[in-house]
């Protein structure tokens, strides 16, 4: 494998202080100017976020990502309002103060700029961004990866500390318009544009990647490569033995249902499944 970039291959150990991470998802309720928002008093948003926090930490995740999941629909990232990043930041600095284990942040949909924004002010350690490099037809339509202007906000902001986490030919869209270059070579340009780690992702939220594609990826890339959707008891041993991490959200849920609370027992099953590939 050729190395085309000089970004080192530590940030899952330069943030967890481990070679293996298990990062819980946090899927914030709807905020405020989202269609889902039915005047819920932020404090019980606040509430229901830091309930799950705990849960995922006490169960035994060594992380969290925050995510603004009950936004849907999503939108662009020009048009996503000052809000969203205002309430993120207080949700993070809240489990920040209270729990004090690595942090990241996912603003949806593809928008590294307020994510950055949010980390920053929050004390989050790294962010996942969907579509880093190249383009692709979302749910919200086309979208453009951002690398290039939010690598100038990152400087901008003194902020070369917080980590990108990039997805490699990311779930619920199509990729036809480019389809003429592999996985491989997609994976590729997230390091040549200084992704500090990989993702892989199934079709959906919830659908878990296959082998054979972790293995593509993982094959073509020499940084830390996780699995972002579908993780669940039954197949973290096996990814695990073929990652550097996994972030997991709705087999962690009651139900198995990405927009219901965590459940501490469902969690607590999962690290001990995971156990035997954690390593120390």
């Amino acid at each position: 494998m050729q190395q085309i970039s000089d970004n080192p291959a530590s940030a899952i150990r330069e943030i967890f202080g481990r070679d293996k991470a298990l990062i819980g998802m946090i899927h914030c309720p709807a905020f405020p100017g989202a269609p889902r928002y039915r005047g819920a008093d932020m404090n019980t948003i606040y509430d229901a976020c830091m309930r799950d926090a705990e849960a995922l930490i006490q169960g035994g995740m060594h992380g969290l990502m925050i995510e603004n999941h009950g936004d849907v629909p999503f939108s662009k990232p020009e048009d996503i309002g000052y809000e969203t990043a205002a309430f993120m930041s207080v949700v993070t600095d809240r489990i920040a103060r209270a729990i004090g284990v690595p942090l990241g942040i996912n603003v949806l949909a593809n928008a590294p700029i307020p994510a950055f924004a949010i980390a920053l002010a929050g004390g989050a350690k790294f962010i996942r961004v969907n579509q880093w490099a190249n383009a692709y037809i979302a749910n919200e339509g086309f979208i453009e990866g951002r690398a290039a202007e939010a690598m100038r906000y990152r400087s901008a902001l003194r902020a070369e500390h917080i980590k990108v986490f990039a997805d490699s030919h990311v779930k619920h869209g199509s990729h036809a318009i480019v389809a003429d270059r592999s996985i491989a070579e997609l994976t590729r340009d997230l390091a040549f544009f200084d992704a500090d780690g990989v993702i892989a992702t199934g079709q959906r939220t919830g659908a878990a990647a296959t082998i054979e594609e972790i293995e593509e990826i993982a094959a073509a890339t020499h940084l830390p490569l996780l699995v972002g959707s579908g993780v669940d008891k039954t197949n973290v041993v096996e990814i695990l033995e073929r990652t550097s991490g996994v972030i997991v959200a709705s087999s962690l849920k009651a139900g198995g249902v990405w927009w219901n609370p965590v459940d501490i027992e469902r969690v607590r099953a999962f690290r001990a499944a995971a156990e035997p590939a954690l390593g120390a």
